[in-house]
């Protein structure tokens, strides 16, 4: 896997920033983005033969509820962004831990499901990352579960089923998840060291017992900033991309940045 462009987003609004949550487009021209002040952001993806140049925002809106009400503190913090083929987005989000969808346009969250086994989850540590298998199905990870690996939950027929549990490594921490066009699950991880963030990629096939993990990419720390949403989609090339997006968490010193990665076909 080889770095194909890496950038930094700056737009001049109070509500810009604090990145959780990515899907590209499957052509790759447009990002739909959500940040943890509750706000759902679209850009266009600008593009010089093929490598991403520069991002212009079309449309932004703050989240409501299904009342068309604001959110406000502590409804706010959007967590998870999964778009599925038929363009239905969902939305996790802690603290108040829950799953919405979304509708892009007008911002309004509508809850479909109570956050997996929510009565374990802490304040800071929920649902952090949702991705869509090819086959529709919506699955959901927690930041956090106190074991030796983070059980990927899957929700069929209304209800939350454990499909696998994902091996923890190290201490590195679930952020954004997204499948590719054949299924693999590619999970965005971080942690923190005294000398910056970390971050870590790795890819897993569901379909093996031993879920046949690999590992991407595992930075030194300080060389990304804090790495915390992952889309994944396949270019007129047919090389798979991952854009990767860091939460500035609204402070001078850190940065969003956009960072696209190519793994060969």
């Amino acid at each position: 896997m080889s770095q194909d462009a890496k950038l930094v987003w700056e737009y001049d609004a109070p509500w810009f920033g604090g990145i959780s949550g990515a899907e590209v487009s499957a052509d790759g021209h447009e990002l739909t983005v959500i940040t943890d002040r509750g706000r759902v952001i679209r850009a266009e993806l600008v593009r010089k033969l093929g490598v991403l140049i520069d991002l212009k925002i079309i449309h932004s809106v703050a989240l409501r509820d299904q009342g068309g009400q604001i959110l406000v503190k502590p409804f706010t913090d959007a967590e998870g962004l999964a778009i599925g083929k038929n363009g239905q987005a969902y939305v996790s989000f802690e603290g108040q831990h829950r799953i919405t969808t979304l509708n892009i346009s007008n911002g309004v969250t509508t809850p479909v499901a109570n956050a997996p086994s929510a009565e374990t989850l802490t304040e800071n540590a929920g649902i952090e990352a949702l991705a869509i298998h090819p086959d529709g199905t919506l699955f959901a990870l927690p930041e956090e579960s106190g074991e030796d690996f983070f059980p990927l939950y899957a929700y069929r027929d209304g209800e939350w089923v454990t499909q696998t549990n994902i091996p923890r490594r190290g201490p590195f921490l679930p952020v954004g998840a997204d499948f590719d066009d054949a299924g693999n699950l590619y999970l965005l991880e971080r942690t923190v060291t005294p000398l910056g963030f970390r971050n870590r990629i790795r890819r897993f096939d569901l379909t093996k017992p031993d879920l046949a993990a690999e590992t991407l990419m595992q930075s030194f720390p300080a060389h990304y900033d804090n790495l915390e949403a992952i889309s994944v989609w396949r270019d007129p090339a047919g090389q798979t991309r991952l854009t990767v997006l860091s939460d500035d968490n609204f402070l001078a010193i850190q940065q969003t940045q956009v960072i696209e990665f190519i793994i060969p076909q």
